[in-house]
């Protein structure tokens, strides 16, 4: 997705896999090893078996190798191949879904220092994804391309070559961008196309550089893999803290308000966060009523532009009900 995409001037700067003497793949960009994924380092010709994440979760832990193997499937054509994909669609009754990677959204940490590798790496991976699925595949299967806002001349090429190749939806890292705000009128020229085109834009759980970020001051590993996380990095640095500041950001800074055509989608974060975000937004919308409002006055309560504006992808075992009442269905 990475090397064979790549524009050649970068390759040295690619996304790829190193292999070690027992077969087990790591992930580098460029010379550095991404060691976010190093939990999942398994062959990539095998996968974790759909619904094995506590078996996964407690073979981690375990010396028995059985316990890692006994979670481990062969790649399903239907992982991998649009078409496949349709057919067990079908057989499942399931209208349309949303195809989001795990490496994609997990490697802009990494390179964040660097802006032309990470736009040369981004742009070889939606090449891929253009090629072996569509970023909109028969009105089906939507798969929306990575996009960083490191730079928003870049930002905004991207953007409209998507576009172009019939992006209805896009991907971008969560958490802040060059220390700005997601909201930030210096990337109001982005926005304004996502605007126009009413694009909606997810916010997929990955490395959001939270860790090395806050972890330091706290006596934590600053670059733990994503399993190997302590519990209170999970209850801090990863999931609910990260996307709750995103949301608020794009609430706050009134996004949604200069772009109301933008629509939002939280995958894989979770919702127990989500009531206690909109009653916290409500209540200090009035007690930071005297400070500055980073692009312009929030108009209405920022917990009826968060339904208007923000799907939530919860996860199997929360309340869907109860989050049904909060935002509708």
């Amino acid at each position: 997705a990475f090397t064979r995409y790549i524009e050649p001037r970068y390759r040295d700067k690619a996304v790829h896999v190193v292999r070690n003497d027992r077969v087990d793949e790591q992930v580098r960009v460029g010379s550095r090893r991404v060691t976010f994924l190093a939990d999942m380092e398994l062959n990539f010709d095998t996968t974790l078996r759909p619904g094995s994440l506590r078996e996964f979760l407690r073979s981690l832990a375990s010396d028995d190798p059985k316990e890692a193997e006994a979670v481990q499937v062969p790649v399903d054509p239907a992982f991998v191949d649009r078409e496949a994909r349709l057919a067990l669609m079908d057989s499942q009754g399931i209208e349309s879904a949303l195809l989001f990677p795990t490496l994609g959204v997990c490697v802009e940490h990494f390179m964040k220092a660097d802006v032309e590798q990470t736009y040369a790496n981004l742009r070889a991976f939606n090449r891929w994804l253009l090629e072996a699925w569509g970023f909109n595949h028969r009105d089906r299967i939507f798969a929306p391309p990575v996009i960083s806002l490191l730079d928003v001349g870049e930002a905004v090429k991207d953007l409209d070559w998507v576009l172009a190749n019939g992006a209805r939806m896009i991907t971008i890292r969560i958490g802040p961008a060059r220390r700005r705000s997601p909201a930030d009128p210096h990337f109001d020229a982005f926005w304004a196309r996502a605007n126009e085109a009413q694009l909606a834009v997810a916010y997929h759980a990955g490395d959001t550089g939270y860790n090395p970020m806050t972890s330091v001051f706290c006596a934590q590993e600053t670059t733990p893999s994503s399993h190997s996380q302590s519990a209170f990095q999970w209850t801090n640095f990863y999931g609910d803290r990260p996307i709750m500041d995103t949301i608020s950001a794009l609430i706050l800074h009134n996004l949604f308000g200069r772009f109301p055509n933008v629509k939002v989608l939280s995958v894989e974060n979770g919702s127990l966060w989500v009531p206690y975000l909109m009653k916290v937004m409500d209540k200090m919308k009035g007690m930071g009523r005297g400070g500055p409002w980073l692009g312009g006055y929030v108009k209405g309560r920022p917990s009826e532009i968060f339904k208007e504006h923000v799907w939530v992808n919860p996860y199997h075992e929360e309340d869907h009900v109860y989050l049904a009442s909060l935002l509708g269905a």
